[in-house]
């Protein structure tokens, strides 16, 4: 096996790791020297990224995996394309690329990960929760992966295995607050409304610029028949998103808010705003 150049580890570690992308550098303990061919390709692709040209970087992709058909770092370079396809709303190809990529190694941390969340992010319920449990089995105290399947377990409305995942967290992580975030939305759909709103306030204590919080007191708030607070907190929680402010979540909140507050035209803009980020009808839940 050649020996990994200098130059490509120096490429390597200023173009992957930044972008928080994979890079395998050994590969059954030899290292592993890529084509210049393919890291041409490679090294290409992310001076699209960096240009925000993904169509572009998917190509240059693709052309590395083309060039080298039987690379080590096909694997790696398939979960990236299926980021890029995904960042550019390509959700059938980028589920394929996680795939192709987990069908050399189904076990992997990161492509289990990757996939997990695209299948939470395309209602794929089921399916996300089966590739976090796979992950999890993998590394058990993965806070992420438990965060994430209790959360799609609380859409299931299976508060006690939700319960489960939160309180491992917390065994985990004493002091980490993304189990607290969890334990808020779980007390919200029990119903008990006075200990999720203390678990809000403790959490917007320990991080007020969170808007995900402030909209989800918000949605408690709605629930407990307080729209003036309801208001305040879902404006906050507007304003600290700023440029993020594209969650169709956030205006049918509002929107529910300002119908209770009888201030109807504006409610029908805030409705208008998030049928234009996507929303479709269906009941929508901010995730704290």
């Amino acid at each position: 096996m050649k020996q990994l150049n200098k130059s490509v580890i120096k490429f390597l570690l200023k173009k992957y790791l930044p972008a928080g992308l994979m890079v395998l550098f050994f590969l059954l303990g030899e290292v592993y020297a890529p084509a210049q061919i393919e890291t041409d390709w490679i090294s290409l692709s992310f001076d699209y990224i960096e240009q925000n040209q993904l169509d572009s970087a998917e190509m240059a992709l693709k052309q590395a995996l083309k060039s080298k058909p039987d690379s080590p770092l096909n694997p790696f370079l398939l979960n990236n394309l299926g980021t890029i396809q995904r960042r550019n709303g390509k959700s059938d190809d980028a589920l394929l690329s996680y795939t192709a990529a987990l069908g050399t190694f189904p076990k992997h941390p990161v492509f289990l990960e990757s996939r997990a969340s695209l299948f939470a992010e395309t209602g794929k319920t089921a399916n996300a929760i089966l590739d976090y449990s796979a992950l999890l089995n993998e590394i058990p105290n993965h806070e992420e992966a438990l965060y994430q399947r209790g959360l799609l377990y609380l859409q299931m409305k299976n508060t006690d295995f939700a319960e489960s995942d939160f309180r491992q967290m917390l065994e985990i992580n004493p002091n980490g607050l993304f189990a607290r975030k969890g334990f808020a939305s779980l007390a919200k759909l029990r119903g008990d409304y006075e200990e999720a709103e203390k678990i809000y306030s403790y959490l917007l204590d320990k991080d007020p610029e969170d808007y995900n919080l402030y909209a989800g007191r918000a949605e408690l708030y709605l629930l407990m028949e307080k729209p003036g607070k309801a208001s305040s907190d879902i404006n906050q929680a507007i304003r600290l998103a700023g440029g993020n402010a594209r969650n169709p979540y956030l205006y049918i909140i509002r929107y529910r808010v300002k119908l209770l507050l009888h201030e109807n035209n504006s409610a029908y803009k805030d409705l208008q705003k998030a049928i234009e980020l996507g929303y479709e009808g269906e009941e929508l839940t901010i995730k704290s």
